[in-house]
């Protein structure tokens, strides 16, 4: 895994976060490839940032090693969050790209505690069936896809 010098970008939030810049930052806890934090506009209390220490624009840019390394931060944190808040429930999200609301190009993996009632409500729509010859074509197109990756 390259260091976090080697993969950092100038003007990224995340970077000056990952290097220990940023003293306005409450960090939650860090690992040698990863840092926790809490957002600035938590979605609910307790809402927690895990990203890697170098520059990954995104969950699908990862290579194995980093994202088994965000993986084990995750979980971590997550029990950790769980202990402390005993909360209802968690999400786990991920956004890559403007249409999946990502609005910084820096992976993170953000874990919510959920209680019934929080203000964030169903993240699902309802009534999000697929017609069976969609969902067939759909899974043949991502089938193949899959055979052809190591």
């Amino acid at each position: 895994m390259a260091s976090s010098l080697e993969r950092a970008e100038k003007d990224c939030p995340f970077c000056s976060i990952a290097a220990g810049n940023d003293p306005s930052v409450d960090l939650v806890c860090a690992g040698k490839h990863w840092v926790a934090f809490f957002p600035l506009e938590p979605a609910t209390p307790g809402h927690t940032l895990v990203i890697p220490r170098i520059h990954v624009p995104d969950l699908w840019s990862a290579d194995e090693a980093t994202g088994m390394e965000l993986m084990s931060a995750v979980i971590k944190v997550g029990n950790a969050i769980q202990t402390a808040l005993s909360p209802a429930g968690m999400n786990l999200i991920s956004s890559a790209g403007r249409v999946a609301e990502q609005t910084i190009f820096h992976l993170h993996l953000h874990l919510v505690p959920r209680t019934e009632g929080d203000r964030l409500g169903p993240i699902w729509p309802e009534d999000a069936e697929l017609a069976a010859e969609v969902r067939a074509e759909l899974l043949a197109q991502i089938s193949a896809e899959c055979e052809q990756r190591p």
